[in-house]
């Protein structure tokens, strides 16, 4: 919920790019986070390269990692957190530097200044924080995909409620962000699929030609607010069981939806809300409910229960797609005897709406930034 906050804080207050055709692409295994809630994938930086496991994240521009010495604080981590003394191709950035000057539109924070030395931060809704100092290395995916003097922070104090992984791969819309320092390479166009469970896999790709769903469709991809940062779509409609709920248009229209790898659950307009809501309670009334688990207020006890029902939740979008829900996109999962719906309203029908990625499992989701469209494909993972 802070996490939605602080995006619906940065939605008013902006920066797109442009790029070459892609001249390869690129394939990184995905998996699911200790929690569940975030979805990562293994990278290499440095010189030897350290690998080191980063949350992917569509509504964040700058990719950072934890850094030793951790001046500040550090939390724990799977692997070795990095030391960039122990890499031949680290080097800080200057204060002065284009990069550094123009830091904020990726952050939402103006750099500091250390011994001429360009300082990031990055602060996010539930007041965890990174901040560092910004920096170029050597960024490998693969023994043939390398990005040299890629611009990354290089954390001292990071602090909050970060999940295991060593810091973010940045994807959003902005100079400093993975996609763009990489457009040479990718030209801008990515995929992914987030897998059902923790026990399976998905994918992270990069350009073109990578594509695996034989059902792909295409939605436009929008400005939400006053920044091109996110990715907006466009939302026409719900509907439970085959049956539309009766929401105005404008209930979509006023506020607008972005897309988000990064938070977990699907927030939407009250009215919207209220409509899925009741729909779905009176197509699981035969189902015995459990107890709210804040702040999610429509909760199930399948203890016991050998087989569910479930109606199909579909989505409607620009296009005109479809998007029938897969099971695993419905539910988030407390234990077997408080299965919870995994929507939320936001706190005002002006207020934008987010897409999170529990919705968005199993899908491949495609980002066209060149084309201006956003694809989604059923099966893309399973």
């Amino acid at each position: 919920m802070a996490r939605v906050k602080w995006i619906q804080s940065k939605i008013s207050n902006s920066i797109s790019g442009t790029s070459d055709l892609e001249e390869s692409a690129l394939n990184l295994t995905a998996s699911s986070s200790p929690s569940g809630n975030s979805y990562v994938v293994t990278i290499g930086l440095g010189t030897p390269t350290k690998n080191l496991t980063l949350a992917f994240d569509t509504g964040n521009a700058l990719t950072w990692t934890q850094c030793e010495p951790c001046e500040v604080s550090c939390y724990s981590q799977a692997e070795p957190i990095f030391d960039p003394s122990q890499s031949s191709s680290y080097a800080n950035i200057s204060c002065s530097a284009p990069s550094c000057i123009n830091l904020t539109s990726g952050t939402g924070q103006q750099p500091g200044c250390s011994d001429s030395t360009c300082v990031y931060t990055v602060k996010y809704g539930d007041q965890s924080i990174s901040r560092g100092f910004f920096a170029t290395e050597t960024l490998t995916l693969t023994p043939t995909d390398v990005i040299t003097n890629f611009e990354f922070g290089c954390g001292e104090d990071n602090e909050g409620t970060f999940d295991g992984f060593a810091g973010l791969l940045g994807l959003a819309r902005d100079p400093v962000s993975f996609l763009e320092q990489s457009a040479t390479q990718y030209g801008q166009y990515f995929s992914y699929c987030l897998p059902p469970l923790s026990s399976c896999t998905g994918y992270l790709t990069f350009g073109r030609g990578m594509e695996t769903s034989p059902s792909l469709n295409f939605t436009p991809m929008l400005t939400v607010g006053q920044t091109s940062l996110y990715y907006g779509i466009n939302i026409t409609g719900i509907s439970v069981a085959g049956n539309p709920l009766s929401i105005p248009s404008t209930v979509f229209s006023n506020s607008g939806t972005i897309l988000d790898s990064g938070t977990t659950l699907t927030y939407l307009p009250p009215k919207a809300y209220a409509a899925l809501r009741s729909a779905f309670q009176q197509a699981m009334a035969n189902y015995t409910s459990a107890p709210p688990i804040s702040p999610l207020d429509t909760c199930y006890d399948f203890s016991g229960v050998s087989t569910v029902t479930v109606p199909v939740i579909t989505f409607s979008f620009s296009g005109p797609i479809n998007l029938d829900l897969d099971v695993s996109g419905m539910f988030y999962w407390v234990h077997a005897s408080q299965v919870c719906l995994a929507f939320m309203p936001i706190s005002e029908d002006i207020n934008v709406g987010i897409y999170g990625n529990i919705q968005q499992r199993t899908f491949e989701v495609v980002y066209d930034v060149p084309g201006g469209q956003i694809g989604f494909g059923a099966q893309g993972c399973s």
